[in-house]
């Protein structure tokens, strides 16, 4: 299927994660790194706690638009983001980008049954699934009202939860070393726990590591989630 044909791009296939995409991906890795290292001291941190082979999702705290490609680097493989169909939308500045490094979409309103089979296929590859559990760019000082959704794919896919706190960034700049941004990489959480202990384990290592706040959680029933 074309991809202009995917108008919400919340259903893509196996096939589309194939090699030319996979060098979109690392090319784009490559160019933006030095500009992180100049601008953002950018470090990374705790890489020995990431798994063998592709078969998991990466977690993130959201707190720029530079996130996806900073946790790619990290990573350093292809990552899949699960990404809010909104940035899908013609107006989007980054629409070009998002779409062609193999982002899909998610109404978090009511997701779609697309959705979750674009989870199951991304799986069979070897990309990685990445999911930012904020849903949005967070720009306050705590963590909260995060879901289980990224819990319960998890579960359903039965893939451990790698978290990645990031931290120091301050607005985005062009100066030498202006901040000094760091990824920290966490232990994997099992799939294996409950709903509840995943997330209350990726909340509490992220403020742990980041410094901020540990809100009031929002649960969701699983009952709202498809089945993967």
């Amino acid at each position: 299927m074309a991809e202009n044909k995917i108008r919400n791009f919340n259903r893509r296939y196996t096939k589309e994660y194939h090699i030319f995409r996979w060098w979109l991906h690392l090319f784009a890795m490559v160019i933006t790194y030095p500009y992180f290292r100049w601008s953002y001291n950018l470090k990374f941190e705790g890489r020995e706690n990431l798994p063998k082979g592709s078969h998991y999702i990466i977690t993130a705290n959201h707190i720029s638009m530079f996130d996806p490609l900073m946790v790619s680097t990290c990573v350093f493989k292809p990552i899949a983001y699960m990404a809010k169909k909104e940035l899908f939308d013609e107006d989007c500045n980054l629409n070009w980008w998002i779409k062609r490094l193999g982002a899909f979409s998610v109404n978090r309103e009511k997701p779609e049954i697309g959705t979750f089979k674009t989870v199951k296929d991304v799986l069979k590859t070897n990309w990685a699934l990445g999911i930012f559990p904020e849903g949005h760019i967070n720009k306050t000082n705590k963590i909260a009202n995060i879901q289980k959704g990224f819990a319960v794919i998890a579960k359903k896919a039965k893939c451990d939860i790698v978290p990645i706190a990031i931290k120091g960034f301050e607005g985005y700049t062009k100066k030498f070393h202006a901040q000094n941004i760091v990824l920290k990489v966490g232990k994997p959480i099992s799939h294996e726990l409950s709903d509840t202990e995943i997330l209350e384990q990726w909340v509490n290592f992220i403020c742990k590591e980041t410094g901020l706040e540990n809100g009031m959680i929002k649960n969701i029933d699983e009952e709202n989630i498809v089945n993967v």
